[in-house]
């Protein structure tokens, strides 16, 4: 390299390396987890919840002790990567001076572990409606192993109970690492109901504040989202209120259809038609297979 090329990265250096600026992230300031220790811990929980299935070989039959000693692995992660997020709130002030963040860390990984069961008996009953649902599919393991929407709810299942937990740095980077494998993006904020089904999946969004219910089913191309963003009298997004439509318990989505607003209710045992927009709501037992043009 010339003199002036090495004198323009010598500059260059300095200037891109900044405690205070926002994206960067120093050992000399608060050390945020990177991504890649996030990522890590899920694909570990997610090898608990389905033993010798996802990226392990199989394990000995009842092998409590291998579990035990993951789960242990997994907490102390955890614990690390939030107590660094936390201590990272303080220095935004959003936590106070003072705040104990590694006590903070520890009681959301406690109420994580406590959610565990209830998280994989969710997601077993999620595996069996896309065996029921799928005639594509010829084993439980098969989805397990394989399906796309399956290894998108389970991300989703843990990142959920963390981003209630007004953790939401962890849980978006799970939810968007999940987006990246799959093509299906489901906010943290999401509640999902059990006998979830993402058939195909690719491009499959849902927003913040939707409530699905049991036994829903989506195609390739949903959408469940914003029908617009409310702004303040300054022009700023308000925050915090309900956006996103609710789904309720037996409903059929087929692929491309588009359902927008926080108002807007899809009635139980509904069926919506591929490429449907809707933004109002549906009563009970309907069957939709028009499109509704947007104004």
């Amino acid at each position: 390299m010339g003199s002036e090329l090495n004198a323009l990265i010598d500059g260059l250096s300095g200037h891109l390396v900044c405690k205070n600026c926002p994206g960067t992230n120093t050992r000399r300031g608060v050390n945020l987890p990177g991504q890649r220790a996030m990522v890590a811990v899920l694909k570990e929980i997610l090898s608990v919840l389905f033993p010798g299935c996802l990226a392990y070989e199989p394990i000995d039959h009842e092998d409590v002790e291998g579990i035990r000693m993951r789960l242990h692995g997994v907490a102390d992660a955890l614990i690390d990567q939030i107590t660094r997020i936390e201590a990272y709130r303080v220095l935004e002030h959003s936590r106070p001076q003072g705040f104990d963040c590694e006590a903070r860390a520890n009681a959301v990984v406690k109420t994580l572990f406590q959610q565990l069961p209830v998280i994989r008996e969710t997601l077993q009953n999620d595996v069996l409606a896309a065996y029921e649902g799928d005639p594509a599919a010829h084993s439980n393991m098969e989805i397990v192993m394989s399906y796309p929407g399956l290894l998108a709810i389970a991300a989703h299942r843990v990142a959920h109970v963390l981003y209630m937990q007004d953790v939401h740095l962890l849980p978006r980077v799970i939810s968007e690492y999940a987006h990246s494998k799959t093509g299906i993006d489901i906010h943290p904020g999401a509640q999902i109901g059990k006998g979830f089904f993402i058939d195909h999946g690719t491009g499959v969004v849902i927003g913040e504040t939707c409530q699905i219910g049991s036994n829903v089913r989506l195609y390739q191309g949903v959408t469940l989202g914003a029908l617009s963003f409310r702004k303040d009298a300054e022009g700023h997004l308000v925050k915090g209120i309900k956006r996103h439509p609710n789904v309720e318990d037996d409903v059929i989505i087929y692929a491309n259809a588009t359902i927008l607003g926080g108002d807007t209710t899809i009635g139980k045992g509904s069926v919506i038609g591929g490429n449907v927009w809707l933004t109002h709501s549906v009563p009970p037992g309907s069957r939709i297979f028009y499109e509704e043009k947007p104004v």
